[in-house]
């Protein structure tokens, strides 16, 4: 029986957790079945057999990024199940940046969160800098990645970042890049990007989906299912569909993860 983390999952608090989940329903046009609360995260992912959890959220404005982090560190301390990555938006100052990831590190964050989509950044743009600078050699940071209505995280961005920033650990969400999976063919070479499976193998033939993680390597790749957006349940089931091999498996459902952060 493999070990299982979930590589990436969104939680809120209970009282505005229905709100915001149907808010990201409506962003993407998914009917949203549950709300994102940390405590339904752990009832269906335990269902699902999954022992650890990547929680985070994201900050649409500057004044949100304490409030979301010491949310998520609350949920972190009172869930030893939790894995916690802090939220940051590049109009913060880099004093700003440096304090929080200062703070989250002390607090024993693990990574960062992005959402370019949500946040209204270009990846690559210059005011993201600050945030590589702050973040590099000190903590990984997870994009979603991808969406052909939108430009701000398109794979290529992603790519032109990992590749000026080589000491930085980045992570594309959704096979690197989502609804845009023929353009994450960019990655191919960068050393220092890791992929999640989260929101893609609904859409990914099993076929393509083993031809992506064999592109790159089967150790570059966690399993994730972007809770509430999916159910772990589901999304596990779509994994095992897929043709990969027992150490394949093994590797994307939890050892990839473990090593990267020496857990």
């Amino acid at each position: 029986m493999y070990e299982i983390i979930d590589a990436h999952a969104h939680i809120f608090p209970m009282k505005i957790a229905e709100k915001a989940t149907r808010a990201i329903g409506e962003f993407y046009g998914i009917e949203m079945s549950t709300a994102g609360t940390g405590e339904l995260l752990l009832a269906e992912g335990k269902k699902a057999g999954i022992t650890r959890f990547v929680v985070h959220s994201t900050a649409t404005t500057t004044h949100q990024v304490q409030a979301i982090n010491r949310y998520i560190l609350g949920e972190v301390q009172s869930h030893p199940e939790f894995i916690g990555y802090m939220t940051l938006h590049p109009d913060m100052s880099e004093q700003e940046i440096k304090d929080e990831v200062d703070f989250c590190l002390a607090n024993g964050f693990k990574g960062i969160k992005l959402h370019p989509d949500f946040q209204k950044f270009a990846i690559d743009e210059e005011r993201a800098d600050k945030i590589y600078r702050q973040a590099k050699g000190r903590l990984p940071i997870l994009f979603h990645t991808g969406d052909k209505r939108y430009h701000y995280s398109n794979p290529s961005l992603l790519a032109n970042v990992a590749a000026k920033y080589p000491d930085l650990t980045v992570i594309g969400a959704h096979f690197g890049g989502y609804s845009e999976w023929s353009d994450v063919y960019c990655y191919k070479g960068l050393k220092n990007v890791y992929f999640d499976t989260s929101s893609s193998l609904a859409f990914l033939t099993p076929e393509d989906a083993v031809r992506l993680i064999r592109h790159f390597g089967a150790e570059w790749f966690f399993f994730g299912t972007d809770f509430p957006m999916w159910n772990p349940s589901e999304e596990l089931k779509r994994f095992t569909y897929l043709p990969l091999t027992d150490d394949e498996r093994e590797m994307i459902l939890s050892q990839n993860y473990k090593r990267l952060f020496n857990i």
